[in-house]
Parts: structure tokens; sequence; C-alpha cells
């Protein structure tokens, strides 16, 4: 069985910062891509970031400049700094993973819980 797990959400005024972090734990032999996706008031999930496993690096448009991921490879984890924020990045953020696991897995998507982030102005 596989994990994500995420922390680092909370409440914090505009243009303050805050750092995300997902650890991914249990059965996992190896994993792809990782990112942070979220999902306002409107419902909608949205891409957030995500980051290969060599490294290379995709922000949405209204982050860029003001985000980073990264991911520690050896520990199963990805951060998201955020710098700057603004009411709009509002939002529950998901931690994504595409992993497979030991002893016959198959690649797979999986998803943390989720962690509220509010942004007051």
């Amino acid at each position: 069985q596989v994990q994500l797990v995420e922390s680092g959400g909370g409440l914090v005024q505009a243009g303050g910062s805050l750092r995300l972090s997902c650890a991914a734990s249990g059965s996992i032999f190896s994993i792809n891509n990782m990112g942070w996706y979220r999902q306002g008031p409107e419902n909608r999930r949205e891409l957030v970031a995500t980051i290969s496993s060599g490294g290379t690096t995709n922000y949405a448009d209204s982050v860029k400049d003001r985000f980073t991921i990264s991911r520690d490879n050896a520990k199963n984890t990805v951060s998201l700094q955020m710098n700057s924020l603004k009411a709009e990045d509002t939002a529950v953020y998901y931690c994504n993973a595409y992993i497979i696991q030991r002893y016959g897995g198959v690649w797979s998507t999986y998803w943390g819980q989720g962690t509220q982030v509010t942004v007051s102005s």
C-alpha cells in the first residue's frame, strides 16, 4: 500500500509565505513525476507545479516566479515553497505522485488527503 501525507498548510496574510511538504511511504519501487494541484472555491482541481525524477519542473502561469517545487528522491518527498501569496491562492492543495509498487505493481497515480491554504487579503 502507498500513502502520500501532506503537511504545512495554514492561514497566512497576503504577501506572506508557506511551505508545503509531502511524503510518500509504503511499498514503493520507484516514483516518476511528483506534483501539487489545488482545488479552490470553484471546486475545479488545477495543476500548480510538477517535477520529474530528474528535476525538470513545470509551473502554472499563475504561480511562476512565486512558487518553487523541489523533491528529495532519497526520502520520497516533494515540497512546494510558496512566496508572495495572494488571496486567489486560497485552496486545498493536493500532493500527487506517479508510483510503481514493489512486487509486481503497475504504475499508478496517488493523491494525498489535501491541506488547506488560506490567504487573507
